[in-house]
């Protein structure tokens, strides 16, 4: 009987285990395209430019986090945030993000290291 139930708790341990490795989570970095993937790493004009002409191109949108550069599936998601930073929530497979939800970051957390660095090198 005890054997049953110790074959019991691990299964549900298990169980437990992959429902919550399969859970979303959220990622945070820049939007980039393909081509240029970590290049546009942080967020400025000149990515968003950049990206929107590459992805106009034929280019896919990839996030770039910690930089890692992943491929994103739900590509409409993305438009008009190509150089952009974004909070991204979905499931990883592989170096893919299947995406469920996407928005745009605040660029405080940018703008504050900035000013740290400024302060730093004044």
């Amino acid at each position: 009987m005890t054997k049953k139930l110790a074959m019991l708790g691990l299964s549900l341990l298990v169980v437990g285990c992959m429902a919550l490795a399969a859970a979303d989570k959220t990622y945070s970095g820049t939007v980039s395209d393909e081509h240029c993937g970590a290049k546009h790493a942080t967020p400025s004009k000149a990515a968003e430019e950049c990206v929107e002409k590459c992805v106009s191109g034929g280019a896919k949108y990839v996030l770039v986090s910690k930089g890692k550069v992943y491929n994103l599936d739900a590509q409409d998601k993305f438009k008009g945030m190509g150089g952009k930073r974004v909070s991204v929530k979905g499931t990883l497979s592989g170096d893919t993000i299947t995406v469920t939800e996407v928005s745009q970051g605040s660029s405080m957390m940018h703008m504050l290291h900035k000013k740290s660095k400024e302060k730093a090198t004044t």
